[in-house]
């Protein structure tokens, strides 16, 4: 039986804060270090509440050039932040992120948007800007522990294909366990989404294992990218 979206009051979307808001308190009493945290969540509902005004825009355009503009965006902003607990930081390094992030998650999109879905024309803001999203922000978070812990463990005096393969493994456990986990313990968004939704859960299973192929390709792809650019640029300095 499909039912109707349920829209969420503002009364109740700002009770579903409650549990945030006792995470907040026991990092302030526990390690004094709640600044962080407090600023995620208050760029993190300022970021969604701006995204779904602009999204109800970009959704109704056909422009090709401004969808394009959105991706090149996505992987400009998602390459930035990769390089967040890096302790060294420089343009080569954003470079190579960025080269593979690109490739890695260009790549996968591409195979997904005509490939799999074959949509037409490709630009599809309300298919398309969605994807990039998910295959870009998984990139952005593999990358961003593959790069830590290369940096880690050549600073312990590790040799380059020791600290990669340590680095690739480590960056690869997230979105493993995600893969272990997902209809045993836990319904992705997607998936929960399409349910809610009204979709049947036998299609809605077809789209969570397209997303989680991608999710697992494009990171794995942009780490190795990432860490083979890593001994490039270590050859050069």
């Amino acid at each position: 039986m499909n039912h109707p979206t349920q829209i969420i009051p503002i009364s109740n979307l700002v009770l579903s804060l409650a549990p945030v808001c006792v995470v907040i308190c026991i990092l302030f009493f526990w390690t004094r270090s709640h600044g962080n945290a407090t600023y995620a969540i208050i760029r993190m509902l300022i970021q969604l509440l701006l995204i779904g005004h602009l999204l109800m825009y970009l959704f109704k355009t056909e422009n090709v050039y401004i969808v394009s503009l959105v991706l090149m965006m996505m992987v400009a902003v998602s390459s930035w932040i990769s390089m967040r607990e890096l302790m060294i930081k420089n343009i080569r390094i954003y470079r190579n992120i960025l080269v593979s992030v690109m490739i890695g998650g260009g790549l996968t999109l591409v195979l997904v948007v005509k490939g799999v879905l074959g949509l037409e024309p490709w630009y599809v803001p309300d298919h398309i800007i969605p994807l990039a999203s998910m295959i870009f922000a998984n990139a952005m978070n593999t990358l961003s522990l593959a790069a830590e812990r290369h940096e880690a463990e050549l600073n312990r005096g590790a040799e380059y294909v020791e600290a990669r393969n340590i680095a690739y493994k480590t960056a690869l456990i997230p979105i493993t366990n995600s893969m272990f986990a997902v209809g045993l313990v836990s319904l992705p968004g997607m998936m929960t989404g399409q349910i809610l939704s009204g979709v049947s859960p036998l299609i809605a299973a077809r789209y969570q294992i397209m997303v989680m192929s991608m999710l697992y390709g494009s990171s794995g792809l942009s780490a190795a990218l990432y860490l083979f650019f890593a001994r490039k640029s270590l050859v050069k300095s």
